[in-house]
């Protein structure tokens, strides 16, 4: 019996013994984990901070499992174990090659993160290559490109202002050097959507390429290659579902293939010899193993793949419906609450995954996220989220310290220092959001039960 066989079969039995769970909402690890609550008792833990770090599924977790006793080194062991791991690794590539609608001649290149696909990238660039990224991206897209020529452009205030403002952008640069565009495919801040293949076709039509940052978008909604048209994607596996530790670059080939590895050493290479002189001369791959040097993290690329198919056989379109249910949810309940304002760039009525930061008068955004964690149970996010330029521009605020939590963060009228983020997806269930609109509103009606103070520039409640 191959080893692919025996692969096919271990997947086979995994999925057999794994409930699968068809509808819209997919069961997730700590779903049912209960926090304490400052005020006394217990209650289920609301995560509500999917943007930063979804909960896995409990299919990935259980399919990790299933795989676990049968781990071993990739690529260049000879015994059973050996090459079941390497057939796994290499399944998961062409699921992922899959779950993105890729070209023929695209690859699939294992990575750490976004942030480390996006940096890997950054240092295959061609010489002299210019890079174009909005202000409104993401750290682990506007840092990277530094060491290029990089032309930062304005927040755009709608989807056809974010097309035109590349579009005049590309239209000044030289027309004979390569350049790239990078753009998210949905905000962090704000959850809205981007057009990305009008963005996409802008790029091309001036002989540019361009780039995806998904690490938003993958989780919520189909992310095709094809059909967007762009040249690479980047997301992480902590945001589709699965465990920390892994990610995606995908895309063409040619410049990957061009680049020095990203990483030297063993995997990378093909054939190594030294020469007459003591030297060292390297035959590199040209397949993504050229940039996945070392061992590579085979349960993270197969948990990836794992989620990648947990996803697909949901459907997006009942996953994207329900989603649309909770934001529906949550944005009515704030807009009954006139001390919270919504941060947006393309307005109320733009698309958006279920992304939603807001700031509350009178009250400082840590303060309030503490309260919704200790007197509440649930986990959101304050701050700048990793899009310091970005909050900054929707809040209308320079660079500043955050005060301390007891004392308002702003004085009614003021100007907020920072935000509030809500997030969720496929595994939050409806209580979860209900519960957070009840708290956002109990809160800003009655206040805090409890007394909070600034640890190392956190607020956390009093003893």
């Amino acid at each position: 019996m191959s080893v692919s066989t025996v692969a096919a079969l271990s997947t086979a039995a995994v999925d057999q013994t794994v409930c699968r769970d068809t509808t819209a909402s997919l069961p997730v690890l700590g779903r049912d984990v209960t926090v304490p609550l400052v005020t006394g008792g217990e209650v289920t833990y609301a995560a509500l901070d999917y943007a930063a770090s979804a909960p896995a599924l409990q299919r990935v977790w259980d399919d990790v499992a299933a795989y676990a006793p049968y781990y071993g080194s990739v690529h260049r062991g000879a015994g059973y174990l050996s090459q079941l791991s390497t057939d796994l690794f290499e399944n998961a590539r062409r699921t992922v090659e899959e779950f993105l609608d890729c070209r023929d001649g695209d690859q699939v290149v294992f990575t750490r993160s976004t942030t480390d696909s996006l940096n890997l990238l950054a240092a295959a660039l061609p010489a002299d290559c210019q890079v174009f990224v909005f202000e409104t991206e993401h750290h682990a897209s506007l840092l990277p490109w530094r060491d290029a020529r990089v032309t930062y452009l304005n927040a755009p205030r709608t989807p056809g202002e974010a097309v035109a403002t590349l579009e005049r952008a590309l239209a000044e640069r030289d027309p004979h050097g390569p350049a790239l565009v990078c753009v998210t495919g949905a905000s962090n801040v704000t959850g809205e959507l981007w057009p990305v293949r009008e963005l996409a076709a802008a790029a091309h039509e001036h002989g540019a390429r361009i780039v995806l940052d998904a690490a938003q978008l993958a989780p919520h909604h189909p992310v095709s290659v094809r059909e967007l048209d762009v040249d690479w994607v980047a997301f992480s596996g902590h945001k589709l579902y699965a465990p920390f530790g892994s990610g995606v670059l995908a895309g063409r080939a040619d410049w990957l293939t061009a680049a020095e590895p990203y990483l030297a050493g063993g995997g990378a290479s093909r054939k190594v010899s030294r020469r007459v002189d003591g030297g060292v001369d390297v035959e590199w791959h040209e397949s993504a193993a050229r940039h996945e040097a070392g061992s590579p993290n085979v349960i993270g690329a197969y948990s990836i793949a794992s989620a990648c198919k947990a996803l697909t056989e949901a459907g997006f379109d009942a996953l994207v419906a329900r989603e649309q249910q909770l934001i529906d949810t949550v944005r009515a309940g704030l807009a009954e609450v006139p001390e919270v304002r919504v941060l947006s760039l393309f307005g109320d009525d733009a698309p958006r995954v279920g992304v939603i930061s807001f700031v509350v008068e009178g009250w400082n955004s840590s303060h309030f996220a503490a309260a919704l964690s200790a007197e509440y149970g649930i986990g959101v996010r304050d701050g700048l989220f990793c899009a310091h330029p970005l909050v900054r521009t929707l809040l209308g605020s320079d660079p500043q310290t955050q005060g301390e939590c007891g004392a308002p963060e702003a004085a009614p009228g003021e100007k907020s220092l920072n935000a509030i983020r809500v997030s969720f997806g496929a595994g939050t269930p409806d209580e979860h959001v209900e519960r957070f609109v009840r708290a956002v509103k109990e809160l800003v009606r009655d206040g805090a039960q409890w007394n909070y103070r600034t640890v190392d520039g956190r607020c956390v409640p009093a003893v």
